[in-house]
């Protein structure tokens, strides 16, 4: 049985401006990679967490069946907000502590559907350190950017 994982990444030139984000998904079966789809896309005017949270609900969302999967991410944002901070914002209603809108809610409802279709498992990766499939990752949401910078 092979185990599976998606590396993710997003990108953005200015915060806000346009971005891009990438996922890498590989099926692996001990050390050999079995499978490897990638997927990348991109807007014109958007932010890197807003980028990296739809790496994640892309490779989650690709999916056509529930699955068991490692999701690898070098953003905190994410990584926190899926595993942590969502039970308080759900709780009171999509608002943070500090009773304010939640940023971005509207990925992290969607992201939130797309979590409970499947067993994820959450990894942080210190990004832009040499890591080989985050870096592919981080490729790929810069070519999901590249159409949208003038």
């Amino acid at each position: 049985m092979a185990d599976l994982y998606a590396y993710t990444d997003g990108a953005c030139s200015g915060n806000p401006g346009p971005g891009g984000w990438g996922a890498l998904l590989i099926a692996r079966d001990g050390d050999k990679v079995v499978k490897e789809r990638a997927l990348s896309g991109g807007e014109a005017d958007t932010t890197n967490n807003r980028m990296e949270l739809l790496a994640a609900i892309s490779a989650l969302e690709t999916l056509g069946r529930a699955t068991a999967i490692t999701i690898v991410t070098d953003s905190a944002y994410v990584k926190d907000g899926i595993t942590s901070w969502i039970h308080g914002w759900k709780r009171r209603g999509w608002k943070t502590s500090a009773n304010k809108p939640v940023k971005n809610e509207d990925l992290w409802r969607r992201l939130d559907s797309a979590v409970a279709q499947h067993q994820v498992r959450w990894e942080w990766v210190k990004g832009h350190a040499g890591h080989v499939e985050n870096e592919r990752a981080d490729e790929l949401a810069r070519a999901g950017m590249a159409p949208y910078k003038p």
